[in-house]
């Protein structure tokens, strides 16, 4: 795979934390103590497969239909981006680092990242996470509509999760499984795979 490739894949492939998945997904194991948050509905997702369409282009799955198209493509290497850039992702989300995020996320989920993070400000708290193991990222899949590839990667993470505002501060040990969508115009000069969609998971 490219140089430039990699290194772009290691930024997007590292949304978790409390507040994370108060926008995009749930919790794993949320037990009946834990005190309720109102979650801020996330921006309708684009579907992984789209619907079929009279004039719409021809959809294709599979790793050898992404390779036919880009032969250095390989699961390995993009799985170890992925994982390294959730890390990056969830830790910049929880100090509300929106410089960081914003190249690496769709406009779509960076309006639903954005505005848990005002929330979060317009409460007065502060957030920051620790991973207590390097999360496992599983290959889902690879879809392609025309030009555009969507991979999907599960991950399953445990991290430990400081909260800090008016009511006092707080350390939560937590654990969530997700689905992060990423995708890329094939056709582009921009290497980027962008996270287009977050779903939550069995564990």
């Amino acid at each position: 795979m490219r140089i430039l490739e990699l290194i772009i894949l290691a930024a997007l492939a590292a949304v978790v934390l409390f507040q994370l998945y108060a926008v995009l997904g749930r919790r794993v194991g949320r037990g009946p103590e834990d005190p309720a948050r109102a979650p801020v509905t996330p921006p309708e997702p684009q579907r992984l497969t789209p619907p079929a369409a009279e004039g719409a282009a021809a959809s294709t799955t599979g790793v050898a239909a992404l390779r036919a198209r880009d032969p250095s493509f390989d699961v390995a290497t993009f799985l170890q981006g992925a994982r390294q850039a959730y890390q990056m992702i969830v830790t910049a989300f929880a100090t509300g680092d929106r410089a960081t995020l914003k190249p690496l996320l769709s406009d779509e989920v960076m309006t639903g990242f954005d505005a848990a993070i005002r929330q979060r400000e317009a409460e007065g708290r502060t957030e920051n996470v620790d991973f207590l193991q390097i999360p496992r990222a599983d290959f889902e899949g690879v879809n392609l509509v025309g030009d555009v590839a969507k991979a999907s990667v599960r991950f399953l993470a445990e991290f430990r999760n400081r909260s800090k505002g008016p009511e006092g501060e707080s350390v939560d040990d937590r654990r969530t499984a997700e689905i992060w969508t990423f995708q890329r115009n094939l056709k582009s000069r921009d290497p980027n795979w962008t996270l287009v969609h977050v779903d939550a998971a069995e564990a």
